[in-house]
């Protein structure tokens, strides 16, 4: 395998797919597309990772520390940004290789194409199948998120008319889902991970908006309070049992806060070269997980220390806070805003599988752009238009069905980070540059990898007792 970067071509020939398509998805084309120019920079890389990664997870992060106490709160939170560190080094650098075999270099355009090109078509199900979960269940954790917060909007104001001790019924979270539902219908019809810069551009600015205001109320209520709240193991619970349960699942909505190894592939695919692709993605990669870590301190630890014992599950949603209402208001906007780009990017990669698999014969049929009369007529791919609307309404319908969000962000994230942020890495790189087995680096890096393994099924446990048993409410 030859190294990463894009200086194997020149000119113009770094930009286009290269290659003839192969019998997989795993190549540099695919049948409906013969050309593709790359014109991303570090900063579009910067602004897709950080809309993949602040989102919902951040919500649950002052909770987290709540159940993990000032020492295991910080710390758990450090740890998995510096897995999220290592791993995504070690997938930047599997986007080129070099096999004869498969027309000589071969750009890997997402996650399972890599998967498949080092370790086989066995780990390319296995992959495939953690991968899709992953990606699914994160439209349907953004799509509860998104819901929450817009309900929270109407509860504020009403807060705010009718003094915080009002009832303020304002109904079921179905219909908030149901509108996010039809903007991702409209959305969905970008066509693919390139078209989609200014989205997430957009949308990492709405997720560092609201971030910072969650901050700033919570360092306004410790300093209202004049007291830092919470303790050092965190939250005591009645049975020790419950805090085990507690505690996994606290790790669980810390896992999935970090992971964007999913779709660190397809982001590097958008990137121009020069400078080699790996090397603008580990810069970006690096950058992202500085900024998200420092956001995710502050956003959990100030959380923790306003309210202690009694910190929500959704920070910004749970009224801690009722004022500036105004404020609450603009900053739960701006997660949902954010949320209709983060859904795109985890949707995006099973498009653009889709389009690859099934989609090269569809038809393409002129309609309206509006059903209104006069409105400009486009051209519309019959596949994309049906796969994708039919994707988002899967996603939709089960939010409706299981509206738990602690719950399932928890299990979600421990039950696929140790496959997809750690296993299917450290396989890819230890194939990659050839480490010979029970070598000293070997055995380090299968150590690591079992450390990982531990923490997720604990992690996994503890998160589906919430899912299952009697945790939930």
């Amino acid at each position: 395998m030859g190294r990463s970067g894009g200086g194997d071509g020149d000119g113009d020939g770094d930009r286009l797919l290269l290659g003839k398509p192969l019998e997989s998805s795993s190549s540099c084309s695919s049948s409906d597309e013969s050309l593709v120019k790359r014109t991303g920079t570090v900063w579009t890389a910067m602004a897709h990772i950080i809309t993949a990664v602040i989102g919902s997870g951040v919500l649950s992060l002052a909770w987290s520390v709540a159940q993990l106490g000032w020492v295991g709160g910080p710390a758990a939170m450090v740890f998995f940004a510096g897995v999220t560190a290592v791993q995504s080094t070690l997938i930047a650098d599997c986007y080129i290789c070099h096999h004869p075999e498969r027309g000589g270099v071969v750009r890997n355009r997402s996650y399972v194409d890599a998967v498949r090109i080092y370790l086989g078509d066995k780990s390319h199900l296995f992959c495939g199948f953690f991968l899709n979960l992953s990606l699914f269940g994160t439209g349907v954790v953004y799509t509860l998120t998104s819901a929450t917060s817009m309900r929270a909007i109407r509860k504020a104001n009403c807060y705010h008319r009718e003094g915080h001790d009002a009832p303020c019924s304002v109904g079921g979270d179905g219909y908030y889902m149901l509108l996010f539902g039809l903007a991702q219908v409209l959305l969905s019809q970008i066509p693919n991970f390139h078209e989609m810069a200014g989205l997430s551009i957009f949308a990492a600015v709405m997720s560092c908006f609201y971030a910072f205001v969650g901050v700033g109320l919570g360092v306004a209520k410790v300093i209202a309070n004049g007291v830092i709240m919470g303790g050092i193991g965190g939250i005591p619970l009645v049975s020790t049992t419950q805090k085990v349960w507690r505690v996994s699942q606290a790790l669980g909505d810390i896992l999935f806060a970090y992971p964007f190894s999913l779709v660190l592939l397809e982001i590097e695919d958008t990137l121009r070269s020069p400078p080699p692709e790996s090397e603008t993605m580990k810069k970006a990669t690096r950058a992202s997980i500085a900024i998200t870590t420092l956001f995710y301190l502050c956003c959990g630890c100030f959380g923790y220390a306003s309210f202690g014992d009694g910190t929500p599950g959704n920070l910004l949603t749970g009224f801690g806070f009722y004022e500036p209402y105004w404020l609450i208001d603009l900053a739960n906007l701006a997660i949902v805003l954010h949320l209709l780009g983060g859904y795109q990017v985890y949707t995006q990669p099973v498009f653009a599988f889709a389009d690859r698999k099934f989609g090269g014969g569809a038809t393409v049929v002129e309609a309206p752009l509006l059903p209104v009369p006069g409105a400009r007529r486009v051209n519309a791919n019959v596949f994309r238009l049906c796969f994708r609307t039919a994707y988002v309404a899967a996603t939709t319908a089960l939010a409706v069905w299981f509206p738990y969000f602690n719950q399932i962000i928890g299990l979600l994230g421990s039950f696929t980070f140790w496959p997809l942020a750690v296993y299917f890495p450290v396989e890819m790189y230890l194939t990659r540059n050839k480490v010979a087995p029970w070598t000293n680096q070997w055995l380090a890096i299968h150590a690591f990898s079992l450390v990982c393994l531990l923490i997720s099924a604990f992690a996994s446990v503890g998160s589906a007792v919430g899912v299952f048993g009697s945790e939930t409410s």
